[in-house]
């Protein structure tokens, strides 16, 4: 590592340590490097270290747990709607249908139709609900995921499981990526090495 290095305390809980940095850079489909966010992950968080102005951050600050009710609606009838919005664009830091959906607006649209209120950050979803192992994981639950970066564990993608029997999980999300939209993907190789984990509220 070259380069003049410093410390700076930015809180109790969170240090940069930062290489010779002249601003800060992070990717679109995790959650870009601002004090609110970075105030909310438990994770340690590396931005990309490709040369000396950029900077790796580690993090301290524990999410707290969240309880939602999702008492007004079934699991089923959360995953229908979640279908009817198949094809929408995809729009980075949107929740409206009219624009598009990132992957936690589209979270936030289709529970909030429900008149059911959850974290509109796919990161604030780390401590939320109970964990099910991969296998138990049913129609309606959460599934979680790091963002682009794999090497970066913190939760940066979700979806809502549709379908899961003889080994073939399948889950709607709103993807960055090829399809460019909501739409519904098998839990493939490069999921699975995204995979964080899935919860049940």
């Amino acid at each position: 590592m070259t380069g003049k290095k410093s410390i700076v305390i930015v809180s109790a809980t969170i240090v940069f340590f930062i290489e010779s940095c002249n601003n800060l850079t992070g990717d679109k489909t995790t959650h870009k490097a601002n004090p609110d966010t970075l105030k909310k992950t438990d994770s340690i968080a590396r931005l990309s270290n490709t040369n000396h102005n950029t900077a790796k951050i580690i993090i301290h600050d524990t999410l707290p747990s969240i309880t939602i009710d999702t008492s007004k609606a079934s699991a089923e009838s959360i995953v229908l709607f979640a279908e009817t919005l198949i094809g929408t664009p995809y729009k980075y830091g949107s929740a409206d249908p009219k624009e598009g959906f990132d992957c936690s607006g589209f979270i936030t649209y289709v529970f909030n139709h429900f008149n059911i209120s959850v974290p509109r950050s796919s990161i604030d979803f780390t401590n939320v609900g109970s964990n099910i192992p991969l296998k138990n994981a049913k129609r309606g639950d959460l599934i979680l995921f790091t963002g682009t970066d794999s090497t970066e564990r913190f939760v940066g993608h979700m979806g809502i499981v549709t379908f899961n029997a003889n080994d073939s999980l399948q889950f709607i999300h709103s993807t960055s990526g090829k399809a460019y939209g909501v739409t519904v993907t098998p839990l493939n190789d490069y999921y699975k090495g995204r995979f964080v984990k899935v919860i049940r509220i």
